[in-house]
């Protein structure tokens, strides 16, 4: 498998920038996603990875080969796209074949390797099927066994399950991630949906306007993200954000939200006096009696076990990540009080993280 390294990378096409200086390292044998909105950037960060674009500067290596400006058909990587690219005249068989049959591979080797394939896809039973009349999900099985036949040093994947229904993008980001482990591939994935990067990637990589924000783990995306947009892209429901202002100094453990007094992990770096945000995710909130941020239940959304309670304070809405067992209804006036040790502090104007004890002390570096 292999290394991918960009490095500095630019993409611009006329006056527009795709991609805006990027540094990224994708290891051997790693599910690395590209997370962001239509537009940011990431499926020209991946056609350039492929050779389908060549960047406008910056450089580019394939387990330390420099591939910056090596044509597509050099460079070994299989991309599976969104749109099945199959051949509608040829049956199941064919298609999987069809890659090695063009690079002249010998009758039988490719009858052994399709059978391979398609028994590590589950499909053998479709052979001598059409692809006109499969599944959703069946057509881009047999997609990716078109990439896998190849063995190939990586794969690039560019949101290959965005088109099907919901129940069916469930079992195959479940095989997707399975298939991946048993080959051990190098794995890039493209995505907007961020329940789908979180649960296939090894790291994360959040893109918006052209610019990697941060590359991590899931969960230090989700516990410790450098900026509000990465806090607000990663989590479902989303973060809530509460404006305050003050001064507060290295040490600080509390700010004042309109009178009501929060606890937060300790801070190391002072804040001047400017516009700051409060970031608490709906499941670091609880509802009480007690003293807390007064409100007024606004809804009550049940899912299973738990319960999403919108409460409108005078910060605005606050959601609120509640068990099922919690007697609450529309109007009740309510308290919130706030888990301390999750809790994150912004800049409003820049949008950076500022450093805490939950951040460390480089996390913004």
């Amino acid at each position: 498998m292999a290394e991918i390294r960009l490095n500095k990378i630019n993409k611009h096409f006329g006056d527009f920038q795709a991609v805006d200086d990027s540094d990224l390292t994708i290891r051997d044998g790693e599910f690395f996603v590209l997370l962001g909105s239509s537009g940011c950037g990431k499926t020209t960060t991946l056609r350039m990875i492929a050779g389908l674009e060549m960047p406008s500067s910056g450089k580019l290596y394939l387990d330390d080969k420099d591939v910056t400006y090596s044509p597509a058909g050099q460079r070994d990587i299989a991309f599976v796209f969104q749109l099945f690219a199959l051949y509608p005249h040829m049956n199941v068989q064919k298609n999987l074949a069809f890659p090695l049959k063009a690079k002249g591979v010998a009758r039988a080797e490719r009858q052994d390797r399709v059978l391979e394939v398609a028994q590590m896809l589950r499909i053998e039973h479709l052979l001598n099927r059409s692809v006109r009349g499969l599944s959703g999900g069946d057509r881009q099985r047999v997609a990716l066994g078109r990439a896998l036949i190849r063995r190939p040093k990586a794969f690039l994947m560019d949101e290959p399950i965005g088109t099907l229904d919901a129940e069916f993008r469930e079992i195959m980001r479940k095989e997707l991630r399975g298939l991946h482990d048993r080959l051990g591939a190098t794995t890039v994935y493209v995505t907007h949906d961020q329940i789908e990067a979180m649960a296939m990637g090894d790291r994360i990589s959040v893109m918006s306007r052209g610019k990697v924000l941060q590359t991590a783990p899931p969960m230090e995306l989700y516990n410790k993200p450098r900026t509000m947009f990465v806090a607000e892209f990663i989590g479902s429901p989303a973060i809530n954000f509460l404006p305050f202002k003050g001064t507060y100094a290295v040490g600080t453990t509390e700010i004042a939200l309109n009178g009501t007094t929060v606890t937060i992990p300790p801070l190391h770096e002072e804040l001047p006096l400017a516009d700051y945000v409060l970031g608490a995710r709906p499941e670091h909130i609880r509802l009480t009696d007690g003293a807390g941020l007064p409100g007024i239940v606004f809804g009550v959304e049940y899912m299973g076990a738990r319960k999403l309670v919108t409460v409108d304070t005078n910060f605005g809405r606050v959601r609120v990540m509640a068990p099922d067992t919690l007697t609450v209804a529309l109007d009740d006036k309510v308290r919130l009080r706030f888990n301390a040790e999750s809790l994150l502090v912004f800049d409003k104007k820049s949008g950076r993280a500022m450093r805490s004890e939950l951040m460390g002390e480089n996390e913004n570096g």
